[in-house]
């Protein structure tokens, strides 16, 4: 990997934004209790966060990426094609070899949303940023 520094990209969908903050406050916590820096870019939605990553990875000025967000199931299609789209999106990023950690809840109900997003030890943000972490580890690893 040819990084120029140790910083993470957090690119976070504002469309929920109290549960993006949430999620988004774990994950800056985690980030700096491993003594790295962080980047943070908006996008409106879940839909855009793969473009912003995939473009961003190309610059290699990211150590890795974290992906923050939240869609929930509404009375349409609408939240299928969002939800599944963005994650083969994001997946099809980490199989090129961009170490990214997933942090985009994909809930039936807003109740399920703020479980998820809580500081209380279930907060997806926190884990999303530690599996960027580990991705990031292991990339360096097998790059020498």
């Amino acid at each position: 990997m040819n990084i120029k520094n140790n910083k993470i990209l957090i690119v976070t969908s504002r469309f929920y934004s109290d549960i993006s903050a949430s999620l988004e406050k774990e994950c800056i916590k985690t980030i700096k209790d491993h003594g790295l820096s962080y980047d943070i870019i908006d996008v409106p939605g879940a839909f855009e966060v793969p473009a912003l990553i995939s473009y961003a990875s190309k610059s290699n000025v990211y150590l890795g990426y974290v992906a923050l967000g939240c869609v929930i199931r509404g009375e349409t299609s609408h939240y299928d094609y969002v939800c599944s789209e963005s994650a083969r999106a994001l997946m099809n990023l980490s199989l090129e070899g961009v170490p990214l950690g997933y942090g985009i809840l994909t809930c039936e109900s807003l109740d399920q949303a703020i479980v998820r997003s809580s500081p209380d030890g279930l907060n997806k943000g926190k884990a999303a940023c530690l599996a960027c972490i580990r991705m990031i580890e292991v990339f360096k690893v097998l790059d020498r």
